[in-house]
């Protein structure tokens, strides 16, 4: 295949993931239905990503190699559907969506994986994730219209919704206090961080912490004018960071390692459950702004087993272990029949849930084609790379 800037940027990606491990317009498009830079679909041809597979509903053709995001799926799903279904479930964890996506190029092979918004784009205008079987997922009419026509996705052609969220920011009270700006500030204000001996944690993701930067300072997450991005990655150099951990932050900010932590809403929330005072922590959506984004099902064009993909796919849309899912994740569903069946202490809570007010305040990761390899190369100058 010829190397397109797009594989370019992908390819530089698996250098970039592989020495860091030594994971969502305009500034007011929070909207999550189809606009500029729809991806490409089965209908307008782009994509090459071949035909669905012929599969049948709870048809299994194999064990599933499953890439998803650590601690992102209740175990007793899947002993759950390893014992309905009389197949192995292999799990492999990433910690961003630039690994993902660079272990998929560098030839490994996974029969389902957990893209976010923007990566979906990628991936199906790269031809690296099947057409879905929708025949093969009659659950996939639970899916909440509020998720129906996504940006990149419009008609469900290549992914299914899996959870969404927001990502923001940990706070340990007992250093903080209560009387502390809902900003981020917290991490890239110096003053503030200087404060902090220990100094604070940000995600190890070039579009959520470039991003972070870019609202800080006014601009959209979305932005690619290199002055922009260069002014975020000063402000990243000049705060007082310890870490850029994209799998360990909550726990670094729960065991005292650091009083701030930049991360994902529902791991915040699993991790403050289990400590001894769970009062003590608060996750914060910063008043400038925040990503929102959805995680998203999607079977990769090299995957052995796309038959157990699709049924694993339809097992976790139906209602009951949707909700089990959330419940246990503690991130909101796009599944409305699975929305039903919540606990009402999560589907009523604000920071699971945003409100109106909050809601208008979000904002997704688009792809930004050509322009998306200017994220990891302002990420990797703003850790000194």
């Amino acid at each position: 295949m010829r190397m397109t800037q797009r594989l370019r940027w992908l390819a530089i990606s698996v250098v970039l993931a592989l020495t860091l491990a030594a994971c969502n317009g305009s500034s007011a498009d929070t909207t999550l239905a189809a606009g500029e830079g729809t991806a490409p679909t089965e209908e307008n041809g782009d994509g090459g990503s071949g035909a669905a597979p012929e599969c049948s509903v709870d048809e299994v053709d194999g064990p599933l190699n499953f890439y998803n995001w650590s601690d992102y799926i209740d175990p007793d799903l899947i002993t759950a559907f390893e014992e309905q279904y009389d197949v192995d479930v292999v799990e492999t964890f990433y910690d961003s969506n630039e690994t993902m996506i660079a272990q998929i190029q560098a030839g490994v092979v996974y029969d389902l994986i957990v893209p976010s918004d923007y990566m979906v784009a990628i991936l199906i205008e790269e031809g690296m994730i099947a057409p879905l079987n929708k025949d093969a997922i009659p659950n996939i009419e639970n899916v909440s219209e509020q998720f129906q026509g996504l940006y990149y996705d419009e008609t469900f052609s290549y992914s299914v919704p899996y959870q969404w969220g927001t990502t923001g920011l940990g706070v340990n009270l007992s250093v903080l206090g209560t009387d502390f700006p809902r900003s981020w500030a917290l991490v890239f204000d110096p003053e503030l961080t200087a404060s902090y001996p220990s100094g604070v944690s940000l995600l190890n993701d070039p579009r959520e912490t470039i991003g972070a930067a870019l609202i800080y300072l006014g601009y959209s997450l979305n932005e690619t004018s290199e002055d922009a991005l260069q002014e975020a990655a000063d402000l990243i150099r000049a705060s007082n960071v310890t870490t850029f951990d994209s799998d360990q932050y909550p726990d670094n900010l729960v065991n005292g390692e650091v009083p701030v932590s930049h991360g994902y809403s529902g791991n915040f929330f699993t991790t403050f459950a289990e400590t001894e005072n769970p009062d003590n922590w608060e996750y914060v959506i910063p008043e400038e702004g925040a990503t929102l984004w959805v995680d998203n099902l999607a079977i990769p064009t090299a995957a052995d087993h796309p038959c157990t993909a699709h049924t694993f796919i339809n097992f976790l849309l139906d209602a009951e272990n949707g909700a089990q899912l959330s419940e246990w994740t503690l991130y909101a569903t796009p599944n409305a029949a699975a929305e039903e069946l919540l606990d009402p202490e999560i589907r009523e809570d604000p920071a699971i849930y945003p409100d109106d007010e909050t809601f208008e305040r979000l904002e997704t990761i688009q792809d930004q084609g050509d322009a998306e390899i200017l994220y990891t190369d302002y990420f990797n100058m703003a850790r000194g790379g």
